[in-house]
């Protein structure tokens, strides 16, 4: 979520007593599908009314909205047309909702079901939409998979189970923030209705209530495009994470076979090349900017920031139990950089800013005369972090004939297919 990277760190802050759940699971969902700075301008198709966070009604109409929302600090406050009339400054929520069965709420002209909630934090305005799991669902099923053939429809009802269980065990975790889930890659990618497909909605019809449980706990259920033939455990891809049993790596290739699974996904096999500018850039910008690696110069064993000059060589100074890259050491003028698999991904972007597939690779360096690195390729498999789910090793296990336990099983092993309460 890029758009909304800005404002994440503000999400702290809690709603006032009238506006909280009763109890941190209650089968609703609020997933942040945008953010303002100041004014933010929402729109209906159809019918709507905007209440307070106390159900006071402040203004009801068909179709574009004849008001706006502003900000001061913490606070917000609807401004009416014209500009002549507002309401009192307030640091709850305002909610947008549909005043028929016909109607839905737009906002940045994409329509969502149940409602939306403008919710101030001190940086910006959240824009929160609030509607029923399963409706959730519906909008990040299709997403994440994608449009899919009958032959491949236990595929879907695993990603909706899947979904649903990491889903649930967000909203757990929530307490009191005032939102359950991002609508971006760090989360679940969500649309809205205009996301919808009628496979989708089928496979979340079907597996209606099923999640994945360990020990009698809903568990979160990360997946990922393509593993590349095996996938990892979550401490392998992730610092600082528990060591979870149904999280961990397993060999992704058919019984007696070497293939992967996902070999039919078009990230099954990749490769990116970096000229000497484009990896000198990469380095000074992601690396200097963001400061997610240390230096250490040459000799010295201090840390500080990247020198100048050009970068002499790379090499992968150690790999992770299913053969990942786990460090990878630049050699430069100024010094060793040294990234992490997770680092190095978003330093060696392109510069249209697109991340590297994964950390499943091995080097191809060219040395020019001068002694320096000239270009260097990347050659490798999978695409995502590998944790969980395969989603591409999903469909063709469902093209093979297995069904949606089959594959939940595969890919979190230990766990429980059950129905919520």
């Amino acid at each position: 979520m890029p758009i909304l990277a800005a404002f994440l760190l503000a999400l702290l802050a809690p709603l006032p007593p009238a506006a909280r759940r009763a109890s941190p699971v209650d089968h609703e969902v609020r997933v942040v599908i945008g953010a303002g700075r100041d004014v933010l301008a929402p729109g209906a198709d159809g019918d709507w009314v905007l209440r307070d966070a106390w159900g006071r009604v402040h203004a009801r109409g068909p179709g574009a909205a004849d008001w706006s929302l502003e900000r001061r600090g913490g606070r917000v406050r609807i401004v009416y047309a014209g500009g002549g009339s507002t309401t009192a400054w307030s640091d709850a929520p305002f909610t947008l909702a549909p005043a028929s069965a016909t109607s839905v709420v737009v906002w940045n002209g994409r329509r969502y079901r149940g409602t939306i909630a403008f919710v101030p934090v001190d940086t910006a305005i959240l824009v929160v939409n609030r509607l029923a799991l399963e409706s959730y669902l519906r909008g990040v099923v299709a997403l994440e998979l994608g449009a899919r053939a009958p032959n491949e429809s236990a595929a879907v009802e695993a990603q909706a189970v899947a979904a649903r269980s990491y889903t649930v065990a967000r909203v757990r975790e929530a307490a009191e923030r005032p939102y359950d889930l991002t609508s971006g890659p760090f989360d679940q990618v969500y649309g809205g209705m205009d996301a919808e497909r009628p496979e989708g909605d089928a496979a979340v019809v079907t597996t209606a209530g099923m999640v994945l449980t360990y020990d009698g706990v809903v568990v979160r259920a990360p997946y990922h495009s393509t593993c590349g033939g095996r996938t990892v455990a979550s401490t392998e891809a992730w610092s600082g994470v528990r060591d979870e049993p149904y999280l961990r790596g397993i060999r992704d290739t058919p019984p007696g076979s070497d293939r992967a699974w996902c070999e039919i996904s078009p990230r099954s096999r990749w490769e990116r090349t970096l000229d000497r500018r484009e990896l000198e850039d990469a380095v000074a910008r992601y690396v200097r900017q963001h400061e997610v690696v240390r230096l250490v110069r040459t000799g010295s064993g201090t840390g500080g920031a990247i020198g100048g000059g050009g970068v002499r060589s790379a090499r992968i100074e150690g790999t992770t139990p299913s053969g990942r890259v786990a460090t990878l050491a630049l050699e430069s003028d100024g010094g060793t950089v040294r990234l992490s698999g997770t680092e190095l991904r978003t330093t060696l972007r392109t510069a249209r800013g697109e991340i590297l597939n994964s950390t499943y690779f091995s080097l191809e360096p060219v040395i020019g005369r001068d002694g320096r690195l000239m270009q260097l390729t990347l050659r490798g498999a999978g695409n995502g972090h590998g944790v969980g789910m395969c989603q591409w090793g999903a469909i063709a296990r469902a093209r093979a004939g297995h069904d949606v336990r089959a594959i939940l099983a595969a890919y979190y092993p230990g766990t429980t297919v059950q129905r919520l309460p």
